[in-house]
């Protein structure tokens, strides 16, 4: 294949979002619109260059980690002089696709698509085109008596009979890469709002005799454009349905697509279900045979094969295999539980990690620890990991046992079948195989109430 140089047009205000964010870092899916668009030139470009202006500096920020190359457009005088911003990087062999930042639903099947059909039919200039019942708003593609293509016809400027046509362009192409240079030296803006227009190189490239095609997209939302909040929830829900049907076609069960939300980079392996009311987020990779209950909510996390989430919180955390988790558990980040382990209801485990086979069946938290395997972990637990200024350890050793309503106050350590009484506060180290009791003898007042006058 060709070298392939991909101009992404991200520098428009995008007045109508009414917002103080860049249009294109509008998320749609967990991730920026101009992200969506990145991850497919990615698959077949050899270099990506973003043409950006309005909070240009905010843009770049943002994406300057995706390996993309960045050319400025200070003044906005249309698609034709955004090209033109970035002609010094562009290579005058192979081929340039122009993209849109604002178009998250284009699809690597459609740019392969149109890059097959720009080379199979010799083409030096493609458009990317749809067709609608209602096309109104949009370019038309005018075509003569043997479909080939003349002149792309903007709405204000079609006659009555041209506005009838159904095809329209959707600003995204395929050019030969030198032609393209060429053709940007020759458009002018000699026209009503004193712009550069890219389409203005499709007519020029015809008068040159070179051959101009189009080619109609299969799902015409791959060239839907985000204007406006509305248009934004639209293409969020159109992706979300992509993404949980393609999950689904794997072998995933979601329960109620309508009611379940799943970002583009989670992966999840086939005879997981998925109730609903479930959240997972960002590069979240869940194994073969979970269950992600009702109400679940799952960001930046490992889960491993068999595991099973009840109505619980995990975030940027591993759980390994056959693990059960919840109700209402919340696993913060840097929480890596071993093989079998169970954290049960309202347990709260964050910067720890929990050996195979151990369990805090409810109501505690364990922080900044180290627990070995098979230990029991009561009722009530709390792991005093902070003075007010630091964050100390606690470890605990394999086969220990502590007791329900136990403070283990860090540093401490609790060594090897150590057992903890009910109710104490641990701040010295538990030797191996002892018990440690560490609470006031219990000592009764008679009489005490009444002389209170509480009676």
């Amino acid at each position: 294949m060709d070298h392939i140089t991909a101009v992404i047009l991200a520098a428009g205000a995008g007045t109508r979002m009414k917002s103080k964010l860049p249009k294109v870092l509008h998320p749609v899916c967990g991730k920026p619109m101009i992200e969506h668009v990145i991850d497919v030139t990615k698959k077949y470009a050899q270099k990506t260059i973003a043409v950006i202006g309005h909070k240009g500096d905010q843009v770049k920020k943002a994406i300057e980690n995706r390996g993309v190359d960045f050319s400025w457009q200070m003044e906005q005088l249309g698609t034709g002089h955004a090209i033109m911003q970035a002609e010094g990087l562009i290579e005058d062999k192979g081929k340039v696709l122009v993209l849109c930042g604002d178009t998250p639903l284009i699809s690597e099947e459609t740019i392969q698509n149109l890059i097959d059909f720009h080379q199979k039919n010799n083409f030096h200039g493609t458009i990317l085109t749809a067709e609608f019942e209602n096309p109104k708003g949009y370019g038309r593609i005018i075509r003569d008596q043997n479909e080939n293509v003349l002149r792309i016809v903007e709405q204000k400027d079609a006659t009555q009979e041209e506005q009838k046509v159904k095809e329209v362009n959707s600003g995204m192409y395929c050019f030969d890469a030198k032609l393209l240079k060429q053709a940007l030296k020759l458009i002018t803006n000699n026209n009503e709002q004193k712009e550069y227009y890219i389409t203005d190189v499709i007519e020029i490239l015809k008068k040159q005799g070179h051959k101009v095609g189009a080619y109609i997209v299969k799902d015409k939302m791959d060239i839907m454009g985000v204007n406006s909040k509305v248009q934004l929830s639209e293409a969020e829900r159109v992706m979300r349905e992509r993404i949980l049907i393609k999950h689904m076609e794997e072998g995933v069960t979601i329960i109620d697509p309508s009611h379940t939300y799943i970002e583009k980079d989670v992966k999840i392996g086939k005879d997981t279900v998925i109730y609903p009311g479930a959240i997972v987020k960002g590069n979240t990779q869940i194994d073969e045979d979970c269950m992600i209950g009702h109400n679940s909510r799952i960001e930046n996390s490992i889960i491993h094969t068999g595991v099973q989430i009840q109505s619980s919180t995990i975030i940027d955390s591993f759980v390994d295999e056959y693990c059960t988790i919840g109700p209402y558990a919340y696993l913060r980040p840097k929480s890596n539980l071993g093989k079998k382990v169970k954290i049960g209801d309202f347990v709260e485990v964050k910067n720890s990690t929990i050996s195979d086979g151990s369990k805090a069946s409810h109501l505690a938290y364990i922080g900044d620890a180290e627990v070995g395997k098979n230990v029991n972990i009561g009722c009530g637990v709390v792991f005093v990991n902070y003075d007010g200024k630091n964050k100390y350890k606690t470890i605990i050793e394999d086969n220990a046992f502590i007791g329900s309503n136990t403070n283990l106050v860090a540093p401490v350590v609790v060594r090897e079948k150590g057992y903890i009484a009910t109710g104490s506060t641990i701040t010295k180290e538990v030797p191996k195989g002892a018990l440690s009791v560490a609470r006031e003898k219990q000592k009764n007042i008679p009489g005490w109430v009444e002389r209170k006058g509480l009676l």
